[in-house]
């Protein structure tokens, strides 16, 4: 799987407000939803001095200067440091054949694809720091998209967000209850959504995660998806009043 066709996918799925290309950057307008719809990403040849115009195009955004560093970016990534910026919540990229992660399917009744979200979707994904903003940037996706809630002991115990671009799904806003967490909700959201992918025309189902969320690294190695890309942000350190 090439990593700029995982990079192109996960966008898809997950877009920002808007894109602008300037010099060798594409600057994002995220809108609040979140670092990676609102990181500069590298899109040409890499000269440190270009760098200062990338700041001065997110600053008229409205935006804190944020880079995302993705593979083969070195250069970046040590220029970026020498300006000050600090490496920050690095990113694992997850995958697996949708066709082996559907293949044990949950139990009927605890799993259900819907979109629009209903409203106790939009109150769990609100509980897990999932608002408005983030609600947006699913609203704003033009391609085949669906929610799925996740049941136990007949409630609404967690949901999550899927999307499809071509061959690849992507699964964004994973949320579950904390009383319902580690009794399968999460796994049984998983398999719906490789489920709906597979439908869908999708062969892979992928999903990010920071590198410091232990227990959903191993919730998705449980379903054999495995590392197939990374990438982590370089942001200023907050100034000290």
């Amino acid at each position: 799987m090439k990593i700029d066709r995982l990079f192109e996918g996960q966008e898809a799925t997950w877009p920002p407000a808007a894109r602008h290309l300037t010099g060798p950057w594409c600057l994002r307008d995220g809108q609040a939803g979140g670092k990676r719809v609102s990181a500069a990403t590298l899109e040409g040849g890499f000269e440190p001095e270009a760098i200062a115009a990338a700041e001065t195009g997110m600053a008229r955004l409205g935006q804190t200067p944020l880079f995302m560093v993705r593979p083969g970016e070195g250069a970046l990534d040590d220029a970026l440091e020498a300006r000050g910026y600090l490496r920050v919540d690095p990113v694992t990229i997850l995958s697996g054949p949708a066709a082996a992660i559907a293949a044990d399917p949950p139990a009927p009744l605890s799993t259900f694809t819907i979109w629009e979200p209903l409203a106790i979707m939009t109150e769990l994904w609100a509980e897990n720091g999932i608002g408005p903003a983030r609600m947006a940037v699913m609203d704003r996706v033009q391609g085949p998209k669906t929610a799925v809630l996740g049941r136990r002991k007949d409630r609404a115990a967690g949901t999550a967000f899927v999307a499809l671009d071509r061959d690849m799904a992507f699964v964004h806003a994973v949320a579950v209850s904390p009383e319902h967490r580690r009794q399968g909700t999460a796994v049984n959201m998983m398999r719906a959504a490789a489920q709906w992918a597979l439908d869908g025309g999708a062969s892979t189902l992928s999903v990010l995660v920071t590198e410091d969320n232990h227990a959903a690294l191993a919730l998705y190695a449980s379903l054999n998806m495995t590392n197939v890309g990374q990438y982590h942000y370089r942001m200023m350190a907050p100034q000290k009043a």
